[in-house]
């Protein structure tokens, strides 16, 4: 499954340098001046995960596979955005394809790259992002709740859900508060929010770019960023553009040492990527075998034939069973036949709840 996260923010920001730097290519144009990005720019990035190294030594893979995580870098947007300022109606509709925002923000002070607004202040940038969001989910439902309202007079039981939990969604942005507070009181109004596509219901991680010297504590700017976050039910990560552009052109083993002279234990990359599966709940399960080790992500909560279907439709459809293994347990017991010796090899049924880490084999028939 892995997510797709949209990396937006003001014009001068550090957006395609940072998305240049996390996909390890060149494919945004990185400029110094506002719409370099005109065509969402999409990377696909494998996630780095030493269990499934691990695992892969014990089973003696051939081949290793790691789950990928998509960026996708969208053109800047700018105040007016709602309105079709810019290029608003295209940076909207691209916000609507992904599950996440990664929210790029400046907390750097540099007299050789312009900001937009002549000043550098990362929580009013946010806001400008914000609002046109906000703005755009208005407009859209103040025009589809009345529309809603009239057909569930009418008996419409899907148009009754619709007024439900979209109307609560106005309510919010009337107060100048995004979507995403609202609160479906079931299923089918879970379903239906969803399907509403609003802006401002994308689960938000802010990226606070900062410059070498601030890379390992962050600095004044991105503490109020923090403090944002934590108030919003937010995460929010200090990464320096700079440095991971140095570390994408090194050598793959100098960049530990570089990384540690710097004060850091781990890339912005690592550092982004574990924000994002926390922010969205994501977790990981692994197949492994003499062909191949493969991680597969699949959302918290999930039970064993929906992350069978991570694999195939047909595994999920045909599920059996899975015989599954604790990560902890395949590594201390040396793999498969350790760990069924043991005792630490279950067979687990379709309302088995899969735990992060489990190493899975799965068993079907169509």
């Amino acid at each position: 499954m892995g997510f797709r996260c949209g990396i937006v923010g003001l014009p001068n920001v550090g957006k395609s340098t940072l998305f240049n730097a996390l996909t390890e290519t060149q494919a945004a144009q990185a400029a110094n001046y506002p719409f370099c990005t005109i065509e969402p720019n999409v990377g696909q990035v494998a996630v780095p995960d030493e269990r499934l190294d691990q695992i892969a030594v014990i089973a003696k893979s051939a081949k290793v596979v790691p789950t990928q995580l998509a960026f996708v870098d969208i053109a800047g947007l700018v105040k007016g955005a709602s309105q079709g300022e810019g290029l608003g109606n295209q940076f909207l509709g691209n916000i609507r394809e992904v599950d996440a925002i990664v929210h790029v923000l400046r907390c750097f002070e540099d007299d050789d790259i312009q900001h937009v607004a002549n000043k550098v202040d990362p929580i009013t940038d946010a806001e400008v992002v914000e609002t046109e969001l906000m703005l755009s989910d208005l407009e859209s439902l103040e025009k589809r709740v009345p529309a809603a309202q009239k057909r569930a007079t009418g008996g419409d039981k899907e148009a009754k859900l619709m007024a439900s939990v979209l109307g609560q969604a106005l309510d919010l942005l009337r107060e100048g508060k995004p979507a995403r507070l609202t609160e479906p009181k079931d299923d089918e109004e879970a379903r239906v929010f969803a399907q509403a596509q609003l802006l401002t219901a994308k689960l938000v991680l802010y990226v606070c770019n900062v410059g070498e010297e601030d890379a390992a504590k962050g600095n004044a700017l991105s503490e109020l960023v923090f403090a944002k976050a934590a108030a919003e039910g937010a995460e929010a990560v200090v990464v320096s553009a700079a440095i991971e552009s140095e570390l994408v052109a090194m050598d793959p083993a100098d960049r530990a040492e570089y990384l540690a002279e710097l004060g850091l234990e781990e890339s912005g990359l690592s550092r982004v990527i574990r924000a994002g599966y926390k922010l969205l709940d994501l977790k990981t399960f692994f197949t492994c075998g003499p062909k191949e080790a493969r991680a597969w992500t699949f959302p918290a909560g999930a039970k064993a034939p929906q992350a069978a279907g991570e694999i195939h439709t047909d595994f999920e459809r045909g599920f059996i069973r899975a015989e599954t293994i604790a990560y902890d347990d395949y590594v201390a017991l040396g793999g498969e036949a350790g760990a069924k010796e043991a005792g630490k090899l279950r067979q687990e049924g379709k309302e088995y709840v899969v735990q992060d880490g489990d190493v899975m084999l799965f068993k079907f028939n169509v």
